[in-house]
């Protein structure tokens, strides 16, 4: 049974940083693609970042390109996002995708003063 759990949401001041885990168990993650996704209210799920199996970044959304960084570590079988000079904008639930087909319940991620 695959289980994709996200983790490292919470409050932040803008300019500040955090880094949300995304760890994995059923499946390997350095098989798969990997991906991170957000979803604000009342807006759609967009892709912010995508790993590739042989660790090739492949993507990053426009808004966040210079800031967040996505990695992976094998031996964790865990992948991570980086979140550098937040924003408010950057204010949403965060959602680890491995494989296309796996998520994780997501976790929110708040930019306010």
């Amino acid at each position: 049974q695959v289980q994709v759990v996200e983790s490292g949401g919470g409050l932040v001041q803008p300019g500040g940083s955090l880094r949300l885990s995304c760890a994995a168990s059923g499946i390997r993650v350095s098989f798969y693609i990997g991906a991170w996704y957000r979803q604000a209210p009342g807006k759609q799920r967009e892709l912010v970042a995508k790993i590739q199996s042989d660790g090739t970044i492949d993507h990053y959304a426009d808004s966040v390109q210079g800031r967040f960084t996505i990695s992976r570590d094998n031996a964790k079988n865990t992948i991570y996002l980086q979140m550098n000079s937040l924003k408010p904008e950057d204010t949403a639930v965060y959602f680890c995708n491995i494989a296309h087909g796996f998520w994780g319940q997501g976790t929110q991620v708040t930019v306010s003063s």
